[in-house]
């Protein structure tokens, strides 16, 4: 059994680029539309949802607060699509997420502070645990829909994973 106290980081997408995309529109050039009143960024994040013939959807998660310290008692992952959540309003999230592979290395566990007015997207295959919501609120989620098993969980009940987090 393990113990293992995870004490989140600040994301930066250099940091996060080995489980997905930092959902941002710093660095990005963007393109003037609609005569000037707004403004477009292209390539925030990549999407990954067309094996098995599977196709993009957007879904809203409304997602309750969480508790801290956490308890982390299992993680996902969804071999076939990637899956980005984007918050509907200004608010601080946290991922917790593992390298792909046949199941989570707790070895390389780690987490990461989402602040205000950004989103993750974390690639196809990336272990991570739910949604870790500090407020009760809505997500915009853009992820896969179609045949074949997208969905595999592992148990993690008999390790002692705790997340810590101060608000």
């Amino acid at each position: 059994m393990n113990n293992l106290v995870i004490k989140p980081k600040l994301i930066t997408k250099k940091n996060f680029k080995k489980f997905g995309d930092m959902i941002t529109t710093d660095d990005i050039k963007p393109l003037e539309i609609n005569e000037g009143y707004a403004k477009r960024f292209d390539g925030v994040a990549n999407l990954d949802t067309k094996k098995d013939n599977g196709e993009s959807i957007i879904s809203i998660f409304s997602a309750l607060k969480r508790s801290f310290p956490m308890k982390v008692d299992m993680m996902e992952k969804h071999p076939l699509g990637s899956q980005a959540f984007i918050p509907m309003k200004e608010t601080t999230f946290l991922a917790f997420v593992a390298p792909e592979g046949e199941e989570p290395d707790l070895s390389k566990v780690e987490s990461f502070i989402i602040p205000k007015g950004i989103g993750v997207n974390y690639n196809s295959g990336v272990w991570h645990f739910p949604l870790i919501s500090t407020e009760d609120m809505n997500f915009l989620v853009v992820d896969r829909k179609g045949n074949g098993d997208n969905l595999v969980l592992h148990d993690l009940n008999k390790e002692n994973i705790t997340l810590e987090f101060l608000l």
